[in-house]
């Protein structure tokens, strides 16, 4: 797990984020395009505007914990997230 956690890291550096969470917070909205991006590509990133420390940990805590993804990097404002794809 350690060396997937490593390699997930590695291909973090290269994306942009696809989500901004803006000052209304974690809205329904925000929640469902999370969903879909990680649907659709698993690794996402995704950047808080403005907050301080505490508040963009809460917010990452919210979003790893509705969305069952594992945080894999976190600088500043933006964060990483990955939940891997289900199986059909």
């Amino acid at each position: 797990m350690k060396q997937k956690m490593r390699e997930l890291a590695a291909q973090v550096h290269k994306l942009k984020p696809v989500i901004l969470i803006g000052n209304k917070g974690l809205t329904d909205a925000v929640q469902s395009e999370i969903n879909a991006a990680l649907e659709h590509h698993e690794l996402i990133k995704i950047r808080i505007a403005g907050g301080d420390r505490d508040y963009r940990e809460e917010i990452i805590r919210q979003v790893c914990a509705s969305q069952q993804a594992i945080l894999i990097k976190r600088i500043g404002h933006i964060f990483a997230i990955y939940r891997k794809k289900k199986d059909e």
